[in-house]
């Protein structure tokens, strides 16, 4: 084997095995939904077991009260935070499409998950309604770039009112997209929103690979 070709293959070989572990059932279910509605689901698979912890890494769930996430899809990311909560932290999940909430429901209401099917801009309503008060931690699947400036920027203000004072909030976005149009201005409407923004490194283990912004309210 040529050594070009050998070094390809080693590096796309932990990528491989790692997309392996996510059930064929979660990635077909997913991109049966992507391909019913893709701007509503934003891309044509489950996220990697490698970018999911990286999302709950250093998000302070394990002391938290209340968690919240946001666009939950098939569930990539809702195992990896209930790993991190502890037995008493209330867990909410919204997701828009029916048939995915519907899912959730069956896969994870045992846990004591709280699936709500609405739209991320219900957030405060839906905390209202159930007086939980403030949020400790977002995380967000969302597909920011399907949506319009003025629905980020809604989102946005939306998920920063739901934090508590020091409350963090993540989501992530594809690295190969990142500096089209599109990602600029979700970048910009983020910084808009949550001055104190990071971005982590690169997930290479994740199809497409992807990085984070973390911010803090």
């Amino acid at each position: 084997m040529p050594p070009v070709v050998e070094s390809i293959a080693r590096t796309a070989s932990p990528l491989v095995e790692s997309l392996g572990r996510i059930r064929l059932q979660e990635r077909l279910r997913f991109l049966y939904e992507f391909a019913r509605d893709p701007r509503s689901t934003g891309a044509i698979g489950p996220s990697s077991p490698e970018l999911a912890e990286a999302m709950v890494r250093d998000m302070g769930l394990e002391s938290a009260d209340l968690v919240v996430e946001l666009g939950a899809g098939t569930g990539a990311f809702t195992t990896a935070i209930l790993d991190e909560l502890a037995p008493e932290t209330r867990f909410m999940v919204m997701e828009l499409n029916p048939r995915l909430a519907a899912s959730l429901e069956r896969d994870f209401a045992h846990e004591g998950v709280d699936v709500v099917c609405a739209s991320a801009e219900a957030l405060c309503r839906h905390l209202d309604a159930s007086e939980v008060g403030r949020v400790d931690a977002v995380v967000s699947s969302l597909p920011w770039v399907c949506f319009s400036s003025a629905l980020q920027h809604a989102i946005l203000r939306e998920i920063r009112r739901a934090l508590r004072p020091g409350g963090r909030f993540c989501t992530f976005a594809y690295a190969h997209a990142a500096w089209l149009p599109s990602g600029v201005k979700f970048r910009r409407e983020l910084r808009a929103v949550f001055p104190e923004c990071e971005i982590l490194p690169i997930v290479w283990r994740n199809l497409p690979p992807a990085f984070i912004y973390r911010c803090e309210r």
